[in-house]
């Protein structure tokens, strides 16, 4: 059977984050395990909070996983800081994963922002590197690539603007 990591956010709603990584999973034959980074406290409406791990038990998570069933696939979601994703990077380098997908969450569809503004630049420098592929949404990509999206001609310019850029298949949502 496949393995595969998600390492993001819950989402207490279900909709979104880790639930929504593992029932993918599942629903496609593979073994799902998962780190978590945050914990939202969210529905349908809105997210009212948010508490973020500390590095050190992300890294405790990841370590966790790795050293019993290693995971064929990561694919990685809401990270809201700079050390965060700073700790993803190192420890999947230390394991030399393969086949990562980088879906750079920066916003609740309901509005609010999930990662920091300096994280945005950590995320570009410590994981997009790393990735396989990366999934922006059209908002994110508008942050990635610097581009305003307002048809197909625009996403198909910021994907391959963000392709160069970081050096990995873009798969623009």
């Amino acid at each position: 059977m496949k393995t595969a990591l998600a390492i993001a956010g819950s989402d207490s709603s279900g909709g979104a984050g880790i639930q929504a990584d593992l029932k993918a999973m599942t629903m496609n034959g593979v073994f799902a395990m998962s780190a978590i980074t945050a914990l939202t406290a969210q529905n349908t409406t809105g997210v009212s909070g948010i508490s973020e791990v500390s590095p050190e038990f992300l890294a405790r998570q990841i370590d966790a996983v790795f050293t019993d069933i290693r995971p064929c696939a990561v694919k990685i979601g809401m990270v809201s800081s700079a050390p965060l994703i700073e700790t993803i990077a190192e420890r999947l380098r230390f394991y030399k994963a393969e086949h990562i997908v980088v879906d750079p969450v920066m916003a609740a569809t309901s509005g609010p922002d999930l990662i920091a503004s300096d994280a945005v630049r950590t995320l570009r420098r410590e994981l997009f590197p790393l990735a396989e592929v990366i999934t922006p949404n059209r908002h994110e990509a508008e942050v990635l690539s610097g581009l305003h999206i307002s048809g197909r001609a625009d996403m198909s310019a910021a994907a391959r603007a963000i392709a160069a850029d970081c050096g990995c298949a873009v798969l623009l949502k």
